[in-house]
């Protein structure tokens, strides 16, 4: 639930993408007024879901974003100081900046491994990086396993 001003709900109601929930009753109703027409706009709206619009996209690859999904420690050595970004594969070997290719780095582990993989640098990944899940997919996977360590025990 949240609150939009009268013109926004006004654009909502006339574009299809929000309907009256109480339209029976005539007290719930503002009358706004020009100089052609007369809009009775309901106090109350609810929003409907058509098409695409509501969907839940990818965030974009940017530092804040992978701190968040590595949560903010090094993927090479697990600290949480002088965190740097780092592409597995070199930019130079050909290396994308998408999310399975970037990772939270220290400064030191970043300059150690410079400009190779970590197989070549010798230095293994804690966790493969993957791109974020929906929330509700999140919620669900880690429902999911709780109940599956709640069964074994």
């Amino acid at each position: 639930m949240s609150r939009v001003n009268i013109k926004r709900a006004i654009v909502l109601l006339v574009t299809g993408k929000a309907e009256p929930l109480d339209h029976l009753v005539k007290d719930n109703f503002w009358q706004v007024r020009s100089p052609s027409v007369v809009f009775d706009v309901p106090k109350q709206i609810r929003l409907t879901l058509a098409g695409n619009e509501r969907l839940w996209k990818v965030p974009p690859v940017n530092r804040r974003e992978v701190l968040r999904r590595d949560h903010y420690t090094c993927q090479y050595c697990g600290s949480t100081k002088n965190l740097t970004l780092d592409h597995v594969i070199p930019r130079s070997k050909g290396g994308k900046h998408t999310w399975d290719n970037v990772v939270t780095a220290c400064d030191r582990c970043n300059a150690r491994k410079g400009d190779r993989t970590p197989v070549q640098a010798g230095m293994p990944l804690r966790t493969q990086p993957k791109a974020p899940m929906h929330p509700v997919v999140t919620f669900a996977e880690q429902f999911w396993r709780e109940q599956q360590q709640q069964n074994l025990e």
